[in-house]
Parts: C-alpha cells; sequence; structure tokens
C-alpha cells in the first residue's frame, strides 16, 4: 500500500478526484441502505471506505465554498446564498480571505480540472469563476439549479475553449457533465503531473428531470409509498451497520407553516400525511415524482461508472482517490407535495396520461417534504436545517495504492471543511498565509489522513450556521436551534441520531456552556446572530427562475 509521506516523490501523488452529488439524501445510495440502483458507488463503497458522520454546511453554494476552500462558508464570504448583503460573511461570492484547494493544487504542479455545477459566482461577478479560482479548464454553469435539456445553459472556460456542440434533443445534463469530464481527464493524461478533477454533479437537484425509460424502471417502487420506504431503509441501514442498533425513524413531519416573524419568509414545510390516507390521484403524481428523482441518481451512479471505467482503462484508477459525497441533506421545498405553494406555472398535479410527461422538458416539479423525508431516513428535518437530516453527507473514499480500508465504515465525526485538508495534505501543497497583501484566513479543516490509514483522529468541536438555523457539534453531544422555534436543543447523537429526545431540560449547565461557546465562534467567523434576509429568498421568488 502506498501512502503519500513527507519522504514521497513528487509522481507518487495520486490523482485526485471529488464528486459532489446536489441535494442527495443521506440513504439514497444502495450502499447506505437505499433501493435506488447504484452499483458503481456500491462497489467504490465495497472496497473502500463509507463515513457515517460527514458533515455538510446545509445548502448548496455553503458547502461548496467550503468543500473547495477548508473554511466555514461564512469565513469564504458565502454564509448564506448568492445575493451580496454587503456583510463578510454574506458577500455570495468567494472573497479574497480566501484561497481555493485549486489554487494550491494548482501551485503545487497539479492539472485543476472542474466540470459542473459552479454557484459561488455570486450575481454575475466576473473574478469569481472556476478559472479565476484555479482551475485550468471548466465546463459548466453558474445557476443554482438549471434544466437538464438546456445546453445553452453550460459554458466552457476559459476564453477562446470551444463550446462543447450539442444538440437540445440529445443533450441530458448528467451525461454532458461527464463527457466533458472525462475528455478534461484525456488532455490531462497527456501530460506527466497528476490532476485533480472537481465533478460537481447537479443532479439530484429539482427540476426532476429524466428520459422517461428511466423512470418506468421505478414506476411501482414507490407506489407503497413514504411510510414503507422509510421503514425498509431503516432495516437495510440496521442490516448493513450504517446506523446502530436501537435507531429510530424521526417523525413523519416536523414543521408547520408559520406565519412572517421578523421579516422572516414564511416556512412552508407542512405535516406530512401518512401516505394511505392520500388521494389516489396524488399518491400517482406523488410515486411518479419520487420515480423520476430515483432515475436521476442512477442515471449519475451510471455516469459515475464512465468516469472509474476512464480511470481503469488508463491505468490510473489504482492511484487515484475518490471522494464521492452529497452537498447537503435531501430537499424539501417545500411542502409535502412538493411546489404547489408555489405558481411556477409548470408545476401541477400530474393525472392520467400527463403522468407519462412527467420529467420530460418543459416539466418543472419536486417532490417535497414527504419524499425528502424519506430520503434522509431516519434522520430529521432536511435541507437548509442544521438537525442531522439537513447537514449529513453520504461519504465514500476509495484510493487503491493509498487505503487498504475495503468496505468498512467509520463513524467519526467529521466536516466538509476537512476535505480541503485531506485534498492538501495528500498533494503534497501548501497552505498560504498571505496572498499577495492579503491575509488568508487559517484552515478550518483537518486532514482526513489518519482516517484513510486507520490511525486515532481526535474529534473538535464543529460548528453550524445557515438561515438562522444553528448548531454546534461537541464529541457525542449536540446542540441545536432552528428559526422558527427560536430554541436550543441538546441531544446525545452516539445513541440519539434521530434527534429524537430532547435532553437540554436535564442539562442545562451543557447548553450554556455549548451556546457560549457558539456564540464565540459566530463572532469569530462572520456569522450575523440574526439571520440575514435574502433578497431573493422565500417562496416563490427564489425558484422563479427560468428552467426551460
Amino acid at each position: 500500500m502506498l501512502t503519500t509521506s513527507a519522504n514521497a516523490t513528487e509522481n507518487e501523488r495520486p490523482n485526485l478526484v471529488v464528486i459532489l452529488a446536489d441535494d442527495l439524501g443521506y440513504s439514497d445510495l444502495g450502499c447506505y441502505g437505499g433501493e435506488i440502483r447504484t452499483p458503481h458507488l456500491d462497489r467504490l463503497a465495497h472496497n473502500g471506505l463509507r463515513m457515517t458522520q460527514m458533515y455538510n454546511a446545509a445548502r448548496c453554494c455553503s458547502t461548496r465554498a467550503s468543500l473547495l476552500t477548508g473554511l466555514y462558508p461564512h469565513q469564504a464570504g458565502v454564509g448564506a446564498m448568492s445575493a451580496d448583503n454587503h456583510k463578510p460573511g454574506y458577500r455570495g461570492f468567494l472573497t479574497d480571505r480566501c484561497v481555493t484547494v485549486a489554487e494550491r493544487l494548482k501551485a503545487a504542479g497539479y492539472q485543476t480540472l472542474m466540470s459542473g455545477k459552479w454557484h459561488l459566482r455570486g450575481k454575475g461577478n466576473p473574478l469569481c469563476t472556476p478559472t479565476e479560482r484555479g482551475f485550468d479548464e471548466f465546463y459548466g454553469h453558474f445557476r443554482a439549479y438549471a434544466s437538464y435539456y438546456r445546453p445553452d445553459l453550460f459554458v466552457r472556460h476559459p476564453a477562446g475553449r470551444t463550446q462543447p456542440q450539442y444538440e437540445a434533443s440529445n443533450f441530458y445534463a448528467t451525461d454532458a457533465i461527464t463527457d466533458q469530464a472525462i475528455e478534461l481527464m484525456q488532455s490531462a493524461g497527456r501530460n506527466q503531473a497528476p490532476f485533480f478533477l472537481y465533478l460537481a454533479y447537479n443532479a439530484p437537484h429539482f427540476p426532476l428531470q429524466a428520459p422517461k425509460e428511466v423512470i418506468d424502471a421505478y414506476a411501482t417502487t414507490y407506489q407503497v409509498g413514504w411510510d414503507k420506504i422509510r421503514q425498509s431503509r431503516l432495516q437495510r441501514m440496521l442490516d448493513i451497520g450504517i446506523v446502530r442498533e436501537g435507531a429510530e425513524l424521526s417523525p413523519r413531519g416536523h414543521v408547520t407553516k408559520v406565519p412572517e416573524r421578523n421579516g422572516d419568509s414564511p416556512y412552508y414545510d407542512q405535516t406530512i400525511p401518512a401516505w394511505d390516507t392520500i388521494d389516489p390521484n396524488r399518491r400517482a403524481d406523488l410515486s411518479r415524482r419520487m420515480a423520476t428523482y430515483a432515475a436521476m441518481v442512477q442515471i449519475m451512479d451510471a455516469n459515475i461508472g464512465r468516469v472509474i471505467d476512464h480511470l481503469r482503462q488508463t491505468n490510473q484508477l489504482d492511484n487515484t482517490l475518490i471522494v464521492f459525497l452529497s452537498d447537503n441533506g435531501a430537499c424539501a421545498e417545500w411542502d409535502p407535495y412538493g411546489f404547489d405553494n408555489n405558481p411556477y406555472p409548470k408545476n401541477r398535479l400530474y393525472e392520467g396520461d400527463s403522468l407519462q410527461s412527467m420529467g420530460g422538458p418543459g416539466t418543472f416539479h419536486s417532490y417535497g417534504t414527504g419524499w425528502a423525508n424519506a430520503c434522509n431516513a431516519p434522520l430529521r428535518l432536511y435541507k437548509h436545517y442544521n438537525h442531522e437530516g439537513g447537514i449529513s453527507s453520504p461519504l465514500i473514499m476509495h484510493w487503491p495504492d493509498g487505503m487498504s480500508r475495503g468496505g468498512e465504515i467509520d463513524r467519526r465525526p467529521a466536516h466538509i471543511t476537512d476535505i480541503t485538508a485531506t485534498l492538501l495534505d495528500l498533494g503534497m501543497a501548501t497552505y498560504p498565509q498571505r496572498k499577495g497583501d492579503q491575509e488568508i484566513l487559517p484552515l478550518a479543516g483537518r486532514s482526513l489522513r489518519p482516517v484513510i490509514e486507520n490511525r486515532p483522529w481526535d474529534t473538535r468541536p464543529i460548528f453550524f450556521e445557515h438561515e438562522g438555523n444553528r448548531a454546534v457539534r461537541i464529541g457525542p453531544w449536540k446542540l441545536v436551534w432552528t428559526n422558527y422555534d427560536q430554541r436550543w436543543e441538546l441531544y446525545q447523537i452516539d445513541t440519539d441520531r434521530s434527534e429524537l429526545h430532547d435532553r437540554a431540560a436535564e442539562f442545562p449547565n451543557r447548553v450554556r456552556e455549548m451556546q457560549d461557546l457558539w456564540h464565540r465562534w459566530a463572532a469569530s467567523h462572520f456569522v450575523e446572530t440574526q439571520r440575514v434576509q435574502q433578497p431573493e429568498s422565500g417562496m416563490p421568488k427564489i425558484y422563479y427562475w427560468p428552467a426551460d
């Protein structure tokens, strides 16, 4: 087994591939207990390592900021979404207080490649594109989401590169992102230097769109409904060891619509009904929505298989570290049935023959809180929130030459910032204190090399904030706050991962200590303790961008 060490030569350094899914639920993958067919990721897991407590930053762009800089998102300037609130932690784009892992690996001799979703440009900042922040080559888009059938939304950088030509009739975003990633790797393979590939799929983020023949393969799978899917997922998770014995399902629904308060938008996560109580026409619509989502995940897995095949065929697989994870928990936006509270004209109830058009060009829908609750099973809440369902990512690492943890599961808590620290460590790249005249903030993350090598790795406090939702994790304990409840809850995560038994009343001193620690962290990390209202946030505005 080759491990990169202080005396390793530069040509021993591994290729580095980070694959990021968008809005994938914690238990969607087969190797995490899901029923969706993901054989390629399952194979990586069974020959590599799965982590069960990798924490993200609860939202697409916030997690991307941390993943690429090794800083908490507010430190990097992306504490919320893409609008510029002119507050240090909420600029909507990567600020000059940070450097990206691509910048540092490039300085260390790596070829740096990206294909997929960027979402760190703010509102069109021309100085915050992948090729301005360390990537040699980029193909992808800059939106929060984009139609899977529109090649015109995707661009090739740097300037002067030939734009890939796709006809709308044969374009599907997940396939195209993979096409270009393989092309970039082929070009990189003609040089001697190792490469870093950031492969950032926008699947399975809404709009839920996939070819009909793949959706049809799941046509009956989800007709049993979310209650039975959650139960079957929990049992498989217990069987394969993703969750511990005694794990419980979170309640079916948690959040009801509350009135606007202090300028905040109302929440639309209405109580999720039992599946058998739903009107049959609505059940048919909902099961087809989930089938479309599952098709998107399966297609992403098949494309990851193409990347693996390329690495194998070019004799690079063994010395390539592949890291796969999701940017946040499953997307609940915004009610049990999807966008029913959003007046987007293409979102509607599909009935009869119209079910067959679901997921095609021109459609635009989500699957809602009911299925998000199932996709995060057994965890509580979803994307946006700092409860486990919002901030827990499935994470797979695979590196035949550098690790021998074939099929193992690691339960130590880690944070998305640790990915950058790991890549810099294995790539023998330095992290600067300054960039020109600008001081660079110290890394928040720590290298996962001890986890890869199955050595001791001390835990440390991990902090969270998004849209006023807060949390801090210290050892087995987690203190968490939701913006709609405005109170602290305390959970012992090692025995209560589903956050069902609030211990705050039993341990008031622990609550005070952890609360004080969170506030000290917030004060030193550009976090606003009053929620920063995004100009485009709140339904329906944020989801009214054209899709087709």
